[in-house]
C-alpha cells in the first residue's frame, strides 16, 4: 500500500481514540471548557449513562459567532499561541483537540453567546458534516449536547460498558471537578434523577458542606487540614485519619493547580506519609490541592491530561512526604475524636431483639477475668467512709481523668489497660501503644544522633543464608544507626559486637531475621529514611511489653500519659489501632438504662 495523507475524518476519529475514552471523557472536556470559560453554573445532563446524551450547559464567556465553526477544527484553540504558553499552561484545555474530536464519533451540537451579542449562534456536526452556524436563542454562555456517541465507529462502542458502569465513571469525575472548584455550582441529572446538586461554596461551612456530599458526612469528624507551604509550592486540603482509611483506593482526590489528576508521583508520596499509621492493605482516604508556579510543571504529559511532569519530581515528592508526615505526628490521642468500636460489634454485644433476662451470665465463669484484686475488709464494709484522700492527691486523680485517655483502673487478660476518663470506658491495647511510643522514641534518638547501644562481651554469631549475609551488609550503616554493629564472618555466618540497649542479647537472632523477612515482603516502597525506620520499627515492636505482663496501677498510667505525647499514638507501628473507647451513653444502652 502507497504512503498517503489520511483523510481528515479518519485522522479526527483516530485522535478522539486517545481523547475520547468513554462517555466521561466527553464530560471531563467539556467542563473543562467551561471552566477555562471562567463559568459560575455548570450543568451536566445525561442519558442511558452518556451514551444517548451529554449535555453541558454554562454561563461562562461563550464563543463568538464568527468563530463557532473555527472552534470545531482541530488545534483550534484561544489558549495559548506560543511555545512560552506551552511551558506555563494556566488553563485546563490548551491542545485544542477535545471539540473536533468529539464531533468525529458523535451527533453533536453547539450553541454559544457573549455577553453583549443580541442574539447566540448554533453549529451541528454529524458524520464530519457541519451544519450551520445559524442563529439560536441561547442565553449568555454556551450548550454543548452530544448524542450517539461512537454511533459511527462500531469497534469503539463494543468497548462502553452497562449504563450503570458509564453512569458510575460520570458521576465520580463530576464529584472530582466539584471538589477542585468550590467557586463553581454544579448540577448532575441523569434523566430527571438529580445526581449531585452543590451549590456555589465560599465560606468555610458552605465547602464542608460540598466535601460532605462527595465524601460522607463523616469525612470531617475523621479527617485533618493540612496547610504546608515551602517556596513556590503550597499543599492545602484535608487527610482522612487512619482510622478512616478504606479498602479501595477510592477517595483520594489530587489537584494540581485546579486541575483533577490521578498522579502517580503525588500518590505514592501520599502513601509515604501514612507509611507508619496505616494497616497493611489499606487505602487512605484524603482531599488536597497542590498549588505551584505553572513553569514548573508540565502539564502536556498525558493524551488526557490525568498526569503531570514536575521540573523537580523529587523536590515535590519529598515536599508532599513530608507535609502528610508532619500533618500526621501532629495527632494525639483525643476524645473529641476518640475512635469507638463499630456499631456491628455495639449489635454483636447487645442485639435490639434481645430479651432483658439473657443478658445475665449463666454461670459465673462466663464472666470476664480481670486482674485480682484484694477482697475488702468486713470491718470497713458498712462502717463509716474512709478518709478523703490528700489534696495533691485529688488534684493528681482529677487531672488524670481530665486526660484523654484517662485512669487506669484495671489490666484485662494481660492484653488490654481499662481506664475511665470523663466520657467513659477506655481500651488501650498496651502492647501497641507501647510499641508506638518505643518507636517514636528511637526515632528522635536516631535524629539526635543515635540509639543508645552497648557493647557485647563477646560477639553473637547467627547462621545465616549466603544471599541474607549479603543483604544485611550492603545496609549496615542502616544498622548502625539502630545502634547495631555487625560483621561477615565467613559466608554465612554474622558477628553483632553492639546492640541497642532495649534489645535483650537472646533476642537479636529472631530479630535479625524478622528484619530479613520484612525487607523481602515489603511494598517496594523506597525512600532515603524507609530502611532506617522499618529496622526501628521492627526493634520497637520486638521491644514492647507482651501480652500476659503484669502492670501496676502507676505503670498503666504512665503508659497512658507517653501516648499523650507521643506523635502518632492512635496508632502502632503497623498501623492497628492502640485504643477505643466506649462512652457512658454507648454503655447505657448495652444496659437499657433509661429505657
Amino acid at each position: 500500500m502507497p504512503i498517503r495523507v489520511l483523510p481528515e475524518a479518519l485522522i479526527d476519529q483516530i485522535a478522539a481514540g486517545e481523547v475520547i475514552e468513554r462517555p466521561a471523557s466527553v464530560v471531563k472536556e467539556l467542563v473543562e471548557n467551561s471552566l477555562d470559560a471562567h463559568a459560575t453554573r455548570i450543568e451536566i445532563d445525561v442519558e442511558r449513562g452518556g451514551i444517548g446524551l451529554v449535555r453541558v450547559r454554562d454561563d461562562g464567556a461563550g464563543i463568538a459567532a464568527k468563530e463557532l465553526a473555527l472552534a470545531l477544527s482541530r488545534h483550534a484553540t484561544s489558549k495559548i499561541s506560543s511555545l512560552d504558553d506551552l511551558n506555563a499552561v494556566r488553563t485546563l484545555g490548551f491542545r485544542g483537540e477535545a471539540l473536533p474530536s468529539i464531533a468525529s464519533v458523535s451527533r453533536l451540537k453547539i450553541a454559544s453567546r457573549t455577553q453583549g451579542a443580541a442574539h447566540g449562534t448554533e453549529i451541528s456536526v454529524a458524520g464530519g458534516k457541519a451544519t450551520g452556524p445559524k442563529p439560536s436563542a441561547q442565553l449568555a454562555g454556551t450548550t454543548v449536547e452530544v448524542r450517539d456517541l461512537f454511533y459511527n465507529v462500531p469497534a469503539r462502542r463494543k468497548f462502553v460498558r452497562t449504563e450503570a458502569t458509564e453512569l458510575g465513571h460520570i458521576a465520580r469525575l463530576v464529584e472530582r471537578l466539584a471538589l477542585s472548584r468550590p467557586d463553581v455550582a454544579f448540577r448532575l441529572r441523569s434523566g430527571e434523577r438529580v445526581l449531585l446538586e452543590a451549590p456555589v461554596s465560599f465560606e468555610a461551612t458552605q465547602v464542608d458542606q460540598r466535601l460532605s456530599a462527595v465524601l460522607g458526612e463523616e469525612f470531617l469528624t475523621r479527617a485533618v487540614p493540612v496547610s504546608q507551604r515551602s517556596g513556590p509550592v503550597e499543599l492545602t486540603g484535608w487527610i482522612g485519619l487512619p482510622t478512616a482509611s478504606r479498602g479501595q483506593p477510592d477517595q483520594q482526590f489530587w489537584f494540581v493547580n485546579g486541575r483533577s489528576l490521578r498522579d502517580r508521583l503525588l500518590m505514592n508520596a501520599a502513601r509515604l506519609g501514612y507509611r507508619d499509621v496505616l494497616f497493611h492493605g489499606r487505602h487512605p482516604v484524603y482531599v488536597l490541592h497542590l498549588t505551584i508556579d505553572p513553569e514548573l510543571v508540565d502539564v502536556n504529559a498525558h493524551p488526557q491530561k490525568l498526569e503531570v511532569r514536575f521540573r523537580d519530581s523529587r523536590q515535590i515528592h519529598d515536599f508532599v512526604f513530608r507535609a502528610i508526615e508532619r500533618t500526621l505526628a501532629a495527632t494525639r490521642p483525643d476524645t473529641a475524636v476518640a475512635p469507638s468500636p463499630p456499631p456491628t460489634v455495639l449489635a454483636a454485644i447487645l442485639p435490639p431483639e434481645l430479651e432483658l433476662p439473657t443478658l445475665l451470665p449463666r454461670d459465673p465463669d462466663d464472666f470476664p477475668r480481670v486482674r485480682e484484686v484484694a477482697p475488702l475488709d468486713p470491718a470497713v464494709v458498712g462502717g463509716p467512709p474512709p478518709p478523703p484522700a490528700p489534696p495533691a492527691q485529688v488534684s493528681a486523680d482529677r487531672r488524670a481523668a481530665d486526660a484523654s485517655l484517662g485512669t487506669a483502673i484495671a489490666q484485662l487478660h494481660g492484653i488490654y489497660i481499662l481506664a475511665q476518663n470523663r466520657d467513659g470506658l477506655v481500651l488501650v491495647d498496651m502492647h501497641a501503644a507501647h510499641e508506638r511510643v518505643l518507636y517514636e522514641q528511637m526515632k528522635r534518638q536516631l535524629a539526635d544522633g543515635g540509639v543508645p547501644s552497648q557493647h557485647l562481651l563477646e560477639p553473637l554469631v547467627i547462621d545465616l543464608k549466603a544471599h541474607e549475609l549479603d543483604q544485611l551488609i550492603v545496609h549496615r550503616a542502616e544498622w548502625e544507626k539502630a545502634g547495631f554493629e555487625i560483621d561477615a564472618l565467613g559466608s554465612t555466618k554474622l558477628a553483632v559486637r553492639r546492640i541497642p540497649v532495649l534489645v535483650k542479647p537472646g533476642a537479636v537472632a529472631d530479630l535479625v531475621r524478622s528484619v530479613l523477612h520484612e525487607s523481602e515482603t515489603g511494598d517496594g516502597t523506597h525512600h532515603l529514611d524507609a530502611a532506617a525506620d522499618r529496622m526501628l520499627a521492627t526493634l520497637a515492636c520486638r521491644s514492647a511489653i507482651h501480652a500476659n505482663r503484669r502492670l501496676t496501677l502507676p505503670e498503666m498510667d504512665a503508659l497512658l500519659r507517653q501516648m499523650e505525647a507521643t506523635e502518632r499514638a492512635n496508632q502502632c507501628n503497623h498501623g492497628r489501632p492502640t485504643w477505643m473507647r466506649l462512652t457512658m451513653t454507648e454503655l447505657d444502652q448495652l444496659f437499657l438504662r433509661g429505657r
